[in-house]
């Protein structure tokens, strides 16, 4: 039996095209995938008459739910840690390649798009999203963190904004990704075939042509006072106390969906998205030594076990609470690692 492949590529005119072809997997990232978009880039990027790269995942669900870790997770089950290394090393290596990619990178994030979907999207120069468009960072619920240029792309929102989504792992549908500015422009799926046709004709005058305002407040918009009001606190806990005090349903809720994360998760994310380093590179080998940290450790293998594993959605947390999450444990997540420092 033959199997389809999990990347699809070709030019057309001016544009490369990739077509992340998991439909079934909802378009996981597999380090196969990983590998393939990055040499197809490198080769893209020395042909002159080659304008733009666009990339869109194949099905009806989505654009890329995230990092196959999965795959992570029986790595390191069967004593491969040298699999769990280069999944991340290489991920990000992309991720990096992307932010700094000098011609136009165009995302078509016309479904899902979670974690390593973000990466290989929000990282890029335009990011299209539609009405069926759902993004988010949901990291602390698999005990975790938001990665793949997170530290970089959830700063650049507005306010507390970035830390909300950290912690929360809250889902994001059009009006609040384009407010965010996770999302640059919204195109209506049914428009979709009509704009990836224009682009032979240039990228500015498909978007001209097709884009359209999106005149409704999203919820981050409606809610911003709120997040603002409880996120700027100097700590997991204030932020806890703070949450604890407000009777409206925002808070009720928020606080409700954060006690169901790994404390440990969290305070490492508060620290990622309050502390950030000054250059791109520098956040990214952070994030590197943040996905080797999770690694090595409890939360994340417990948390990927009961959501994607067992299904059971009942993880154990170890430990338990956020008082028992000691500064000396924040500091082992941010050491150096010595000669196996992500080098980008």
């Amino acid at each position: 039996m033959t199997h389809a492949p999990e990347i699809l590529s070709h030019i057309e005119g001016d544009i490369g095209w990739i077509t992340l072809n998991r439909p079934r997997a909802l378009n996981a990232l597999s380090l196969f995938m990983i590998r393939e978009i990055l040499r197809l880039l490198k080769e893209w990027e020395e042909i002159p008459s080659l304008k733009a790269v666009v990339i869109e995942g194949a099905g009806e669900k989505a654009f890329c739910a995230g990092g196959d870790v999965r795959a992570v997770y029986d790595a390191k089950k069967e004593g491969h840690p040298q699999t769990c290394d280069a999944f991340f090393r290489e991920e990000y290596t992309l991720n990096a390649y992307i932010h700094s990619y000098p011609k136009p990178y165009i995302s078509l994030i016309d479904g899902i798009a979670m974690g390593g979907g973000l990466g290989i999207s929000i990282n890029g120069s335009h990011r299209i999203v539609t009405e069926r468009a759902l993004l988010a960072m949901p990291e602390t619920g698999i005990g975790f963190f938001p990665d793949v240029g997170a530290t970089t792309f959830l700063t650049k929102t507005p306010g507390k904004t970035g830390l909300y989504l950290g912690l929360t792992g809250a889902r994001l549908k059009a009006a609040c990704a384009l407010w965010s500015g996770l999302g640059t422009h919204f195109i209506p799926s049914t428009a979709l075939p009509a704009f990836k046709k224009d682009l032979n004709h240039g990228l500015e005058e498909a978007l001209k042509i097709h884009c359209q305002p999106l005149l409704e407040k999203g919820f981050l918009e409606k809610h911003k006072a709120d997040i603002e009001t409880h996120f700027s606190h100097p700590s997991v806990e204030d932020i806890f106390e703070s949450l604890s005090h407000d009777g409206s349903p925002f808070a009720k809720e928020t606080l409700a969906t954060l006690k169901t994360k790994s404390p440990t998760s969290l305070k490492v994310v508060f620290r990622q998205l309050t502390e950030v380093a000054n250059t791109f590179e520098e956040r990214m080998k952070t994030e590197f030594r943040l996905s080797q940290r999770f690694v090595e450790g409890h939360d994340f293998f417990e948390g990927v076990r009961a959501v994607l594993v067992h299904k059971d959605g009942a993880p154990i947390w170890n430990p338990a609470t956020l008082q028992q999450v000691t500064q000396e444990m924040l500091n082992h997540y941010f050491a150096p690692l010595g000669d196996r420092e992500l080098i980008l």
